[in-house]
């Protein structure tokens, strides 16, 4: 169903530094991206598994190329310079990228703090946080024929908010699909998936495992139909 297409999946958190030895992260432990490159391998595609720094690896990362990020920019520069080298036919963007990058460290009296090195431990900063940029928008800029699924990850589980939500999400990146799910799928294995078609369906899936093998049925049969 896959024979012969490359597939892109960024899998886990990103890494945001403070300092040279701190950061902040999320709980994303790429289990998500572990079954969606195992069930593509499995289907004959070719996996390119672009991974966060604590993030899980699929059994089979030997039969695959590993790319490791660290924070959303790093990320960016990479995803963007894989998709302008090479012919991608499909990227998943299952990785749970930070909201916030640090701006500036300040000491309690208001100093700015030099960047690098490591924090005094004698007194705790005040760190100023800035917007990260968003990657999935930006995608089709790169490769506007690449086949695009996002993520959209919500507090709640209430089906029909994860459908609006994913559907806006659709709108900015021109996603062919788009997988809705609430914050109780970072703790467990089983919650509801929502996979959201462009021309407005909507497929269910419980939990992680059932959702990566409906989603590559969906890739494998428009890839067949192209």
């Amino acid at each position: 169903m896959l024979q012969g297409k490359k597939i892109v999946i960024t899998s886990g958190g990103t890494l945001e530094k403070w300092d040279d030895v701190r950061a902040h992260t999320n709980l994303s432990k790429g289990i998500m991206g572990c079954y969606l490159a195992e069930d593509a391998l499995n289907l004959g595609a070719e996996v390119i598994y672009m991974h966060g720094y604590f993030a899980q690896l699929p059994e089979r990362i030997a039969e695959m190329r590993k790319i490791g990020f660290e924070g959303i920019e790093d990320l960016a520069q990479k995803l963007q310079q894989l998709l302008q080298e090479e012919h991608i036919d499909i990227v998943i963007m299952a990785v749970a990228g930070s909201d916030w990058l640090v701006d500036k460290v300040f000491d309690q009296a208001g100093n700015p703090l030099a960047a690098g090195g490591k924090m005094s431990s004698d007194e705790p900063p005040t760190i100023r946080f800035k917007k990260a940029p968003k990657i999935l928008p930006q995608i089709k800029a790169w490769a506007p024929n690449v086949t695009l699924v996002g993520f959209k990850l919500e507090a709640t589980a209430d089906p029909q908010y994860l459908i609006d939500r994913a559907r806006l999400r659709m709108q900015t990146s021109q996603a062919q699909y788009t997988v809705a799910n609430s914050s109780e799928s970072l703790y467990g294995n089983n919650a509801l998936h929502l996979i959201v078609h462009q021309n407005g369906q909507v497929t269910e899936a419980n939990g992680k495992k059932e959702a990566s093998k409906k989603l590559m049925q969906l890739l494998g049969g428009q890839t067949d139909g192209e």
